[in-house]
C-alpha cells in the first residue's frame, strides 16, 4: 500500500510539474481523458 500511495504522489508531483500555465493543465487533463476512453473502449 505504501508502494501504491508513493506512486500515486510522484504522479501527481510530475504531472503538476509539466504544466506551467493553465491552458498546459488543460492539455493534460484532455490526454489523460483520452487514454481512459481508449481503456474503456479496449474492455
Amino acid at each position: 500500500m505504501k508502494q501504491f500511495s508513493a506512486l500515486i504522489a510522484l504522479s501527481v508531483f510530475v504531472f503538476l510539474t509539466g504544466c506551467n500555465t493553465v491552458k498546459g493543465v488543460g492539455q493534460d487533463l484532455q490526454k489523460a481523458g483520452e487514454k481512459i476512453e481508449d481503456v474503456a473502449k479496449k474492455k
